[in-house]
């Protein structure tokens, strides 16, 4: 783990550095004695966090971390302070962690451990919804949702579409869409629900209205509400 230590008094930053070397944690400190110089020294080096005094000339260890925190991968902050008084600002700037001067080890270390999750690659959250009930020949099938090229709302039932066949289901067509929306399927219209994966053509037709052919479905184009047309050119890439 890399560290700069961002204050301008030259014996809290020492004090912080020996503290940190304690640890055995960090692999790399940097120290800087302004916003100015800090900015400077992120050029050179790359901070996984940043230890930021808030009260120092000119630029404030607050004014910095409101920058940072407009940066698409922005180090971690850890506000260390004299000063209680800033702690709701510094959740408004996702600050990592406020330690107040005199820094205790323990808590230097409860915020190392902060920064270490906030790290760790998160999980990519996945539908749970892999497969569908439907009915077939008077019996129920579950249909793998990566087969599902389109659905389409019939009377009381919602018709479900694969490559090679057809399903009912009893699911109302807004509660598949809830279900697969994580999935890449799109409402384009209020009877269509249709995997995007499997979009195969745009096509404009008189009067701008969008119709779609999907791939393994022969002589078959859905059309796409006025009123969805734009969300589904943003989801196409379009």
């Amino acid at each position: 783990m890399r560290a700069m230590i961002v204050d301008d008094e030259a014996p809290a930053r020492s004090e912080l550095r020996f503290l940190l070397e304690e640890t055995g944690r960090i692999d790399t400190i940097v120290e800087a004695a302004s916003a100015r110089e800090a900015v400077e020294r992120m050029m050179e080096v790359r901070a996984d966090v940043l230890f930021l005094d808030i009260h120092m000339p000119k630029t404030s260890g607050m004014q910095l971390a409101e920058a940072l925190h407009k940066l698409k991968n922005p180090p971690a902050v850890i506000f260390v302070t004299a000063y209680s008084e800033y702690a709701l600002e510094a959740f408004d700037v996702n600050a990592v962690d406020y330690l107040m001067k005199p820094v205790e080890s323990d808590r230097l270390n409860q915020a190392l451990d902060k920064v270490s999750v906030r790290a760790k690659p998160q999980p990519t959250s996945k539908s749970t919804v892999e497969r569908i009930p439907v009915v077939k020949s008077g019996r129920k099938v579950l249909v793998p949702i990566d087969q599902i090229r389109y659905i389409e709302a019939k009377d009381d039932y919602s018709c479900i579409y694969t490559d090679t066949d057809r399903y009912l289901s009893t699911i109302s067509l807004a509660k598949l869409e809830q279900k697969l929306a994580p999935n890449g399927f799109f409402r384009v219209h209020r009877g269509y629900i249709v995997n995007l994966e499997y979009v195969e053509d745009v096509e404009v037709v008189s009067s701008g209205i969008l119709q779609l052919g999907v791939n393994g479905i022969e002589g078959k184009k859905i059309s796409v509400s006025r009123r969805r047309v734009v969300a589904l050119k943003r989801a196409l890439g379009l």
